[in-house]
């Protein structure tokens, strides 16, 4: 099992998450994963950088930690001739410790380009699998075009390649998802604790890693914690149907008005007990999941970090799937 260190893009500015990545790496983290957002969810975050600059920047200033994207959409807000482009290089400059994750997307960053954002998720779907096939099809060299019912390619070549091309972990919420991540992806990438994905995804033929993010708060107190999460946060107990569809941060912010502390409490391990972080691992652990995201959105960063490294590494490491699981 590996754990990763989730970047928030949204939270924090490019450089404060450069320096994350290197304290993460410092204290052992595997990898760090960073979302690829044009907007935050919620105005009060303040901030989504450019993840590809970012990433290269931590590429320079790590030498060990992987670093993986959570997740990029190829499809609409960039074309995925400029994905293939973007991955290789990334993983050239990183000496091959990228991963690339992708996924269908939400509204929320997708529409700013004006070619709108489909109503449907067989579209989505569509749309994921045509942006694959060519992210496949440029990652094998030479000149290549490709004429699909959505997206096309007209004589294109990326001509640095790695030796070793990146890990493609495809996000899945359901059996046609991970039916999608087994057949052209390389791993799985989810946000919940569904052992319906995972095993959607072996019995599809998927036999690579398993991503998945797990929501955490870390603070000296458990309400000073769940605080934080509903002043910044809370817009993750909406779910993925919602999640993918609302166009603005306005509109999360009025689609969660609602949420309460004791909510936060339910979804998220808050506080600075460590047993309340293994049992939510463990369930990660239980549904099959392998490459565990922490995703802190607690109030202290650095705080997180030390709590990670005296109290959670070795024990996380330690996880195994349960009895019940078994």
């Amino acid at each position: 099992m590996e754990i990763g260190y989730k970047l928030a893009s949204e939270a924090h500015g490019p450089q404060e998450l450069v320096r994350q990545a290197v304290r993460a790496e410092a204290a052992g983290f595997d990898f760090v994963e960073m979302s690829d957002h044009y907007h935050p969810w919620l105005d009060v975050q303040g901030h989504s950088s450019f993840t590809w600059t970012v990433l290269g920047a931590i590429a320079a200033r790590t030498e060990r930690v992987a670093l993986v994207t959570g997740v990029t959409c190829p499809t609409i807000r960039y074309h995925p001739a400029i994905i293939a482009q973007a991955a290789a290089t990334l993983a050239l400059v990183s000496d091959g410790r990228f991963v690339l994750g992708v996924g269908s997307g939400e509204r929320l960053n997708e529409h700013v380009v004006g070619r709108g954002f489909p109503d449907t998720v067989r579209e989505r779907h569509e749309l994921l699998r045509e942006a694959l096939e060519i992210i496949r099809l440029l990652w094998r060299g030479g000149y290549r075009s490709y004429d699909g019912k959505h997206l096309r390619l007209s004589d294109a070549r990326v001509f640095d390649l790695p030796e070793e091309l990146p890990l493609i972990a495809v996000a899945a919420s359901g059996p046609r998802s991970a039916r999608l991540a087994a057949e052209l992806g390389d791993g799985l990438f989810a946000t919940e604790d569904k052992a319906s994905i995972v095993r959607d995804y072996r019995d599809a033929g998927g036999s690579g890693p398993g991503y998945a993010e797990v929501p955490v708060a870390w603070a000296p107190d458990e309400r000073t914690a769940a605080r934080e999460v509903l002043r910044t946060s809370r817009w993750a107990l909406t779910g993925w149907k919602v999640m993918s569809e609302l166009p603005n941060p306005a509109n999360f912010d009025a689609a969660t008005a609602t949420v309460r502390e004791e909510d936060v409490l339910e979804k998220f391990a808050c506080g600075p007990d460590p047993e309340r972080y293994l049992a939510a691992v463990q369930r990660y652990v239980d549904a099959g999941f392998d490459r565990l995201v922490l995703q802190n959105a607690g109030p202290d960063p650095d705080g997180f970090i030390d709590f990670y490294q005296s109290e959670l590494a070795q024990p996380l490491r330690r996880l195994r799937p349960s009895d019940a699981a078994s």
